[in-house]
């Protein structure tokens, strides 16, 4: 089966620290370019999310299901075109910004492909909640309008609502779902900390960006225990074992 229902599927997610001192405007610099690795990060996310649930709204089980996953591909559409303007705005090529971030989502994708539409629906809400979690965190540091834009295209498309329904009655009608649905939740844990690490790792802005972040909040260890516990609350919504 494809990858299905990998859009980004967020609550409002854990809170954004709040700054010590105004977020200064961009300008040309190390910081400057952080943020852009942050925004080309978040738009691939957003348009790998419109294809994929473009594609997966055909596999849908119910006419309702099929209208209300086209409109949220339309929804992610719409993310990516506001962070495409301002990656212009700020005067960088979309595709240059984005391109160093699909091998490690491709590669994340591909090792968490689900087997049927109860794991999309999970990856869904629980994978790319993760991340978007982290996405808000560093946000926390950025100048007060890309802050806003960022909030503003993770936002909850009503989505983390359309998962919660089935996935609980899935569980009601077949209790014995819940066990294989948590441990499939637990490995896309293991893999979003995991590809975090990698893209961290591998791009030097974002990871400066990070750290600023994690300062925020007093350390690094300290922002990942935040993002576990948005996981726990988002697991509990579902019914399932975290």
């Amino acid at each position: 089966m494809a990858d299905c229902y990998a859009a980004h599927v967020t609550d409002e997610g854990p809170p954004i620290p709040a700054a010590t001192e105004p977020a200064a405007e961009l300008g040309p610099g190390p910081a400057a370019d952080g943020v852009l690795d942050l925004l080309g990060l978040i738009a691939d996310a957003q348009l790998a999310a419109f294809f994929r649930l473009s594609d997966d709204a055909a596999l849908a089980p119910t006419l309702a299901d099929k209208a209300a996953l086209a409109e949220m591909a339309v929804a992610e559409f719409g993310h990516f075109q506001l962070l495409r303007g301002r990656i212009e705005a700020l005067g960088a090529d979309i595709g240059q910004v984005m391109a160093p971030f699909v091998p490690a989502l491709d590669d994340f994708h591909a090792r968490t492909e689900p087997s049927d539409w109860l794991e999309g629906l999970i990856k869904a809400y629980v994978g790319d909640g993760i991340a978007a979690d982290f996405y808000r965190t560093v946000a926390a540091v950025l100048d007060a309008d890309t802050q806003a834009l960022v909030l503003e295209v993770l936002a909850d498309t009503g989505h983390s609502a359309f998962v919660i329904e089935r996935v609980r009655a899935a569980i009601a009608a077949d209790p014995r779902v819940a066990g294989r649905l948590a441990l499939w939740a637990r490995r896309l844990v293991g893999e979003a900390f995991g590809q975090a690490q990698r893209v961290a790792a591998e791009r030097e802005p974002l990871a400066r960006l990070l750290a600023a972040g994690s300062h925020q909040l007093g350390d690094l260890g300290r922002m990942f225990a935040t993002l576990t516990d948005a996981h726990e609350d988002r697991m509990a919504a579902l019914g399932l074992s975290s």
